[in-house]
């Protein structure tokens, strides 16, 4: 195992930081907290032309053919810009049918995601706020040859602009299974909710929804379905990491422009300390993320392990770099007119996504017995 980034791979991070740079700036994050879509389709339509929508789709099925890992790469750029929008539910979409499912599933559906005319996100979480497999209680009843849902479905990433909802529902049978569904289709029901993050999660009513058979996917074993979510976990890691290097740098900048009794206050010892806390958990997570998603990439036995210590350690790593960079910043830190606090909005949105730091490492419990 290297964690050395290819040159291949160095070349997409270093052009991806230079399209974000130009396309997705500051001011451009915080106009998509006040649009009603909460993403820019040019900008979308941008990132599909370079690829991007396609990176790990296979080149049979209209994508680049990249890997797993190539695309935290990736990923980790946008967590530095902070890239609103779909981009990662639509990814991790992409991976639920890419790996559970059918032929003809994969070449109605990733096409579209390919070229970036069609918008998947996840379904997943309920009242319960479980990340779980147990938080699974959406049930769907057989009709026929096909199946109807009912329930509701909260905390959807960016349901309201999804073309295709992947709802992960239980079969009658008692299994689970994930349903591809349109937004559009009657008896569903979206409402934004109001987030730390500005972001556009939703609550999903389904009502008396009807699915297709053939737009049903079920995984074929329970290591696909681990496999399938680590890859969720490694994303969201790999948008802290990326979060979480941009708030340390911008807090040290901070640092050596701010005067306080006629001396930078990056001078001051108690300010030197806190910057190599930011660090060491910055360089901390960057190698516990590309281990597990390397590790999660090649299909490891180990992944499960990997992926769950290191969604506790970027959980927990990112909050307190930057509650570390408020500090530095001060009572400017806490303004909305300054930029670090869009940084620790969107931190806690990835931090309790598919488990925060407690939940992850019972889980590292239960895989070691203690």
């Amino acid at each position: 195992m290297d964690l050395g980034l290819s040159e291949e791979q160095e070349l997409l991070k270093n052009s991806a930081r230079e399209f974000l740079e130009k396309e997705c700036p500051e001011e451009h994050v915080r106009a998509m907290e006040e649009d009603e879509k909460g993403y820019s389709p040019a900008l979308w339509k941008k990132m599909a032309d370079l690829g991007w929508q396609g990176l790990m789709i296979p080149e049979a099925n209209g994508g680049a053919g990249f890997s797993f890992l190539d695309l935290c790469v990736l990923i980790e750029e946008c967590g530095r810009a902070l890239l609103p929008g779909p981009f990662i539910p639509n990814q991790f979409a992409a991976a639920q049918i890419i790996n559970a499912g059918t032929d003809a599933q994969k070449a109605k559906y990733l096409p579209k995601i390919a070229d970036g005319s069609a918008i998947h996100t996840y379904a997943v979480t309920e009242a319960s706020g479980r990340w779980d497999m147990d938080g699974i209680q959406m049930k769907a009843t057989a009709s026929g040859s096909d199946f109807v849902l009912n329930g509701t479905k909260l905390f959807v990433p960016d349901a309201h602009v999804a073309d295709y909802l992947n709802v992960v529902a239980r079969k009658p049978d008692g299994s689970t299974a994930v349903f591809i569904v349109p937004r559009a289709q009657p008896g569903i029901t979206v409402t934004v909710l109001k987030t730390i993050a500005s972001d556009k999660q939703a609550e999903v009513v389904f009502k008396d929804v009807k699915v297709a058979a053939a737009d049903v996917m079920t995984a074929a074993s329970p290591k696909v379905v681990s496999h399938i979510r680590n890859m969720a976990m490694n994303m969201e890691c790999a948008y802290l990491v990326g979060l979480a290097q941009r708030d340390f740098e911008i807090s040290v900048n901070y640092a050596k422009e701010r005067v306080q009794f006629g001396r930078p206050i990056g001078s001051f010892q108690a300010i030197q300390h806190k910057a190599a806390d930011m660090v060491t958990d910055v360089d901390g997570m960057r190698f516990i993320m590309y281990k597990a998603a390397w590790a999660t990439s090649e299909n490891e036995d180990s992944q499960d392990m990997d992926t769950a210590m290191a969604k506790a350690w970027c959980s927990d790593a990112s909050r307190r770099v930057v509650a570390h960079g408020q500090q530095i910043h001060g009572g400017i830190g806490f303004t909305k007119d300054y930029i670090i606090q869009l940084f620790f909005r969107r931190q806690k949105r990835a931090e309790l996504f598919w488990g925060d730091g407690d939940f992850h490492r019972e889980r590292v419990a239960q895989m070691l017995e203690i």
